[in-house]
């Protein structure tokens, strides 16, 4: 399941790189980016055709994640209260149920990054719950390696308050479109520290 997302992270960017023009028909790639007035846009969304025509984000692994780490985490609040993020202990008996994030030497969990000014405004963002990684002999962390974030581009839609008219003035509700690259933060791996020579 989680592959084929992996896939279109890696696809999407330089497809959309390559195609860019015809697929962001609305935006201006050269110069200033068209001012959407307030009755352009409903509630402060993007333009319709700006979608239309743009990549189906929900089949990308950071927008498809959002919805089950938000229905999880309703769980978690009515059944305990949250915990703090910490290195975990594994055990054989957690290894045969868990997802690969749990699974992994170099374990992490998702939380939902909200920026209202981008489309999609919420992504899943992974997080390294340990320093180092964990011994497959003891199942503890060790220092041995050290765990560090794998970052994905993906393209999004950023708005900016903008001028309708020629006063230079932003007007509310009024907003400009651009396309923007943002590394996301897609899993965890270990890799050997940087010692000092």
């Amino acid at each position: 399941m989680i592959l084929p997302g992996l896939l279109l992270l890696l696809w999407l960017p330089a497809s959309l790189a390559r195609h860019g023009p015809p697929l962001w028909g609305g935006l201006h790639t050269h110069g200033t980016p068209r001012c959407y007035s307030a009755e352009e846009l409903s509630l402060g969304q993007v333009p319709p055709h700006l979608l239309a025509r743009a990549a189906k984000w929900e089949q990308a692994l950071p927008v498809a994640l959002v919805s089950s780490l938000e229905a999880a985490s309703r769980r978690r609040r009515q059944e305990r209260p949250p915990t703090g993020t910490q290195c975990p202990v594994l055990g054989p008996e957690e290894v045969l149920e868990a997802d690969i994030h749990q699974r992994s030497i170099s374990p992490w969990r998702y939380r939902v990054d909200t920026d209202e000014s981008r489309y999609p405004q919420k992504l899943a963002f992974a997080e390294c719950l340990c320093k180092g990684c964990i011994s497959t002999k003891t199942g503890r962390e060790t220092a041995a390696l050290n765990s560090v974030p794998l970052h994905q581009s993906l393209l999004v839609l950023r708005r900016q308050p903008c001028a309708p008219d020629a006063s230079g003035e932003p007007a509310p509700g009024a907003f400009a479109f651009h396309v923007e690259f943002i590394r996301v933060p897609i899993g965890c791996t270990c890799v050997l520290p940087r010692t000092a020579r």
